[in-house]
């Protein structure tokens, strides 16, 4: 698995799928899991390997993706609580069933937010 979590944060899932291929490409790392929030506007990908090959990663997708990166960060040796918030959000992001009923699953929008178009549509019905 590694001992490192390495974090873009990106507007857009095609320019963070980009990011993220790039970052497999460039070192020995893998997709931990990753968040989208907004209908998938800000992406947040998180990798995980050994830390050489994670700072490399992040380095490699940050400068070379097709948008400049809205945050990046590397946490060598992560702190067990942020272990667990990745591997809560890894979960979800799999597909498996959380313990807690009312969390949203990864990817959800808030309860609170409604696209514009999405709420132009609804009001035309």
């Amino acid at each position: 698995m590694g001992n490192a979590y390495g974090f873009i944060e990106i507007t857009g899932v095609v320019a963070a799928m980009d990011a993220l291929d790039i970052m497999c490409k460039a070192a020995d790392v893998t997709l931990a899991t990753w968040e989208r929030k907004l209908g998938g506007r800000l992406v947040t990908l998180v990798i995980q390997g050994e830390v050489a090959a994670v700072i490399q990663a992040v380095e490699a997708g940050s400068t070379q993706a097709i948008k400049k990166p809205a945050a990046t960060g590397v946490l060598p040796n992560p702190h067990p609580e942020i272990v667990r918030m990745v591997e809560l959000s890894a979960s979800r992001f799999k597909g498996k069933t959380e313990p807690s009923s009312g969390s949203k699953m990864l990817g959800e929008d808030p309860p609170d937010f409604v696209p514009k178009e999405k709420d132009e549509k609804e009001g035309k019905e």
